[in-house]
């Protein structure tokens, strides 16, 4: 056995879809400097006294809506993912959530119980990079590692969102969709505030600098999630030949009152509406795993709106989830030797 072990990492989910759980879960996630990028005391009073109040009654009516009996889909997912990724490897291999349960450090410290296990390779689940995704687990690993003075070294897989295998992985598994008779493709990425897109900027002149940034060449994009998902999608359509009129890249998941990255899945699924679309397809290739913002904000309530605003189906492509051919590629990357 080798020295390498990994940790695949995705966002998390509370424990049920019960208002109490929803709140600790809740309070969790928007305490991360990361998603909500305010000082600590500033942040503690808009979570405590806007958000806790209200928001975890209506979010645990959410996710009761897409709750299995298994559990929470994203949970439940991503373990199999897990079960898949093992049949095709032996490194050893954990899942952990970076909020809630599976937990990180939970996880971190097992894989570094194993006397053999020198190098620790942190898969998080992200094909784009943010400073609330990306970021965050890594820092959060950092920590762990830190703090409990574990003897491993860590290394970071990097973002996938214009890798050949990824991209073939998706269009593959959306194929029986794209098939169908359908009038438009719309991608559905979780939005992020604008602001997250410039503190990310390396260079601080690049970034919304201009209307076409995301299309110059630039540093930047190494670390700018709206370059990176204009890139998912144009290699996307560009694999699986669909014209550039038939499909809409728009974002979805606002929180709060800040700018964030435009336009809005919503407004644009009621804009297709009115333009006389009858018949949409949604892809959502932020997510890899199916969870709440895919089974419902899009799945439930997007389509509801479509057909309020005259349309007549909406239908939600499933995420990687489970797929064999994306759990292979997963395994392949795991495979691969560290870099320094």
């Amino acid at each position: 056995m080798g020295s390498k072990a990994a940790l695949l990492v995705n966002l998390g989910s509370p424990d049920s879809p019960t208002e109490e759980d929803v709140r600790r879960y809740l309070n969790e996630f928007l305490m991360d400097g990361n998603v909500i990028d305010l000082p600590w005391p500033l942040r503690r009073l808009i979570v405590s006294l806007f958000v806790l109040p209200k928001r975890p009654a209506q979010s645990a009516e959410a996710y009761a809506s897409v709750w299995t009996d298994e559990g929470s889909p994203l949970i439940n997912i991503s373990y199999k993912l897990l079960e898949q990724v093992r049949q095709y490897t032996d490194i050893p291999v954990e899942l952990a959530m970076r909020y809630g349960r599976p937990d990180m450090e939970s996880a971190i410290v097992k894989l570094a119980s194993k006397p053999e296990i020198k190098e620790l390779l942190l898969f998080p689940l992200y094909p784009h990079y943010a400073m609330s995704t990306v970021k965050t687990v890594i820092e959060k690993a950092q920590a762990i590692i830190s703090d409990n003075q574990l003897p491993i070294t860590l290394s970071v897989h990097p973002v996938f969102y214009d890798h050949d295998g990824y991209i073939d992985a998706l269009v593959n598994s959306a194929r029986p969709w794209l098939e169908k008779d359908y009038d438009h493709l719309i991608f559905s990425y979780h939005g992020v505030p604008e602001r997250h897109i410039t503190k990310d900027d390396p260079t601080n002149s690049h970034c919304l600098k201009s209307g076409d940034c995301c299309h110059k060449p630039s540093p930047a994009h190494h670390t700018c999630y709206r370059h990176q998902v204009y890139r998912t999608s144009a290699s996307f359509v560009e694999k699986a030949g669909i014209s550039v009129d038939k499909y809409s890249v728009s974002f979805q998941s606002k929180l709060g009152r800040d700018k964030w990255l435009e336009p809005s899945t919503l407004e644009t699924i009621e804009q297709l509406a009115e333009q006389g679309a009858k018949k949409i397809l949604v892809i959502c290739p932020a997510f890899v795993s199916d969870c709440l913002e895919t089974l419902e904000e899009i799945g439930m309530e997007a389509k509801e709106a479509f057909i309020k605003a005259g349309g007549e189906s909406l239908e939600l492509i499933p995420c990687l989830n489970d797929n064999p051919d994306w759990a292979k590629l997963v395994s392949g990357w795991l495979e691969q030797p560290l870099k320094a």
